[in-house]
């Protein structure tokens, strides 16, 4: 069989232009993140990490905050559907936002989550094995106390990646009858969370004065857990071994585990890697792949105060 080279060096022209036209259509994209919680230090490792990729990628980002106000969120994507975005990411519920997803998908733009929640009209969403995390320390404090005890609980149900904590730690507990949970506390995150645990902890804890009956605190990330340390330091109790873990290993978590105190364990998310893995994750959808994983998780590593220097 011959080959006629002017239509040879014809398709090589043209898939030269095709690549060309893809790279230069991916470098011009626009895309939006859209979160409530950039006061939480892992919604902003999440967002720095996206942002190098968005960079390298030469995208056009525009990062949105609503300041703890969830709502405002569905505005703000029906704004960049007006706008007819490429992509947008959302860090909040899916489905507290559902009108604005209605609206991506009646648009054709896609949406993906960065450690939010599952629903039919994202792509994907990037997150921690939040079931595995709570599961790790949750296990971590029954052990500690030996399956004995009373334990404060501190929860975030408005966001399902802490949710499912919760509920995971609620069936580890529930396996042992001498476990007893008196307290279940959703703090205030509007500045963070620690004040506001500090203060519900401080509030406990004058419930409970006498040594001893309070044995453990398990908060479903760090903010509440450096809250609750800074309330049993505070009001003289550190001495008394109730034991304190978080979810995050966030620095400042980090620093409080390895100082040897109260605060005991977290477990390290890879924050850069979320972001990085949802930056990729646009970059595919852009480039015009199917993504078939409803949810893509990132490993992630217990810290105690042998690795918290790490």
């Amino acid at each position: 069989m011959s080959i006629n080279k002017s239509a040879l060096a014809f398709a090589s022209i043209l898939l030269a232009t095709t690549a060309i036209g893809t790279s230069a259509a991916l470098a011009q994209a626009k895309v939006a993140i859209v979160t409530p919680y950039m006061a939480q230090p892992g919604t902003q490792f999440y967002v720095e990490a996206f942002e190098a990729v968005a960079a390298e990628n030469d995208w056009d980002l525009n990062v949105i905050d609503t300041a703890g106000d969830v709502a405002a969120v569905i505005s703000r994507m029906e704004d960049l559907v007006v706008q007819n975005v490429d992509a947008i990411v959302i860090n909040v519920d899916p489905t507290q936002v559902s009108a604005g997803l209605q609206a991506a998908s009646d648009a054709g733009i896609p949406v993906i989550g960065m450690d939010a929640g599952a629903d039919p009209l994202l792509v994907t969403n990037v997150t921690s094995n939040g079931y595995a995390m709570a599961a790790e320390t949750a296990t971590y404090v029954a052990d500690r106390i030996k399956g004995a005890g009373n334990v404060v609980m501190f929860v975030f149900e408005a966001f399902p990646p802490v949710q499912v904590r919760g509920v995971v730690a609620d069936a580890v507990f529930g396996n042992y009858p001498d476990i007893e949970i008196i307290d279940r506390v959703t703090p205030d995150v509007s500045d963070g969370g620690i004040a506001d645990s500090r203060a519900k902890m401080e509030a406990i804890l004058a419930a409970n004065p006498e040594p001893g009956s309070i044995n453990a605190v398990w908060a479903a990330w760090d903010q509440p857990a450096l809250g609750a340390l800074q309330a049993i330091e505070a009001a003289g109790r550190s001495g008394e071994g109730i034991v304190i873990t978080g979810i995050d290993a966030n620095p400042q978590a980090r620093e409080a585990i390895a100082a040897g105190g109260n605060f005991e364990a977290s477990v390290a998310q890879d924050f850069t890697g979320i972001g990085t893995a949802t930056a990729e994750a646009v970059a595919r959808v852009l480039a015009g792949e199917e993504i078939l994983q409803t949810v893509t998780y990132v490993p992630t590593k217990l810290v105690t105060a042998a690795n918290a220097a790490e």
